[in-house]
């Protein structure tokens, strides 16, 4: 299962007190608690709020029809070619994601989504790599073209990088490695988890650890490889079960015989 990035905020000393109070939420698994402090009366706030709730969609499996309450309000709000692409980008991933959960088949509103998005960013704009990333995502894991996910994911690594956002990074990183480790290029699938983890921990991202932990585990040998995954069934407890998509990969081997 693929998770997703969104860019965050309030992650280095000087932040707006707001954004570091949304970020720590965010990373603690408490997006709706996140969202409240975030008053959607511009199209900044709107967007970010909507990225929140669409977050938890993923993670959770829960609060369909918040995010797509948020969506909406961020897309009225939203004004010039790049807030519009913006709004875009998160309906499109909201479409994606509920695709990816057997909720509803929408991988046709998320390729259109993102494909409108992409006529709205300009390449080279900061939210370019998160967009790239989310069309990597759909290549990936709706389309089944790693080719293409490749070559989008690293777009986006490019972008993340040139704009110093470490979080994406993790995500590109991770997302990396795990077409490297189908290809059974095992030290390369190591390093770029590797690299996801680490950033993970060093922004204190909780909620994206036990699935960078996990990863990192299917590239490993033993005994290491187990005591990443004990690891990661630490946290995920902790988080009481987020992400849900985790469980399958942290069943212990009784549990899944």
């Amino acid at each position: 299962m693929a998770d997703t990035a969104m860019s965050g905020y309030g992650t280095t000393a000087g932040d707006d007190p707001l954004q570091t109070a949304v970020w720590r939420l965010r990373s603690r698994a408490c997006w709706a608690d996140a969202a409240a402090l975030l008053e959607p009366v511009t199209a900044p706030a709107a967007l970010q709020r909507a990225s929140l709730l669409v977050e938890r969609c993923l993670y959770t499996e829960e609060g369909w029809e918040e995010a797509e309450d948020a969506l909406r309000t961020a897309e009225a709000l939203a004004h010039g070619d790049d807030e519009r692409g913006a709004a875009a980008c998160e309906r499109g991933h909201l479409a994606y994601t509920a695709t990816l959960h057997g909720v509803r088949d929408r991988a046709d509103e998320a390729r259109a989504a993102l494909g409108r998005a992409a006529a709205l960013i300009a390449p080279g704009a900061p939210r370019r790599a998160l967009l790239d990333f989310r069309r990597g995502l759909v290549a990936e894991n709706l389309t089944r073209s790693p080719q293409a996910a490749r070559a989008a994911y690293r777009r986006a690594h490019a972008g993340a990088t040139a704009h110093s956002d470490p979080l994406l990074l993790s995500f590109t990183w991770r997302h990396l490695a795990g077409l490297a480790l189908r290809e059974g290029e095992l030290a390369e699938a190591r390093h770029g988890f590797t690299e996801s983890l680490r950033i993970r921990e060093e922004l204190g991202y909780l909620v994206g650890t036990a699935p960078a932990l996990a990863s990192l585990a299917d590239a490993e040998a033993e005994p290491e490889a187990s005591r990443l995954r004990e690891e990661a069934r630490r946290l995920f407890r902790l988080l009481g079960g987020v992400p849900t998509w985790l469980s399958h990969q942290l069943a212990p081997p009784a549990a899944s015989a």
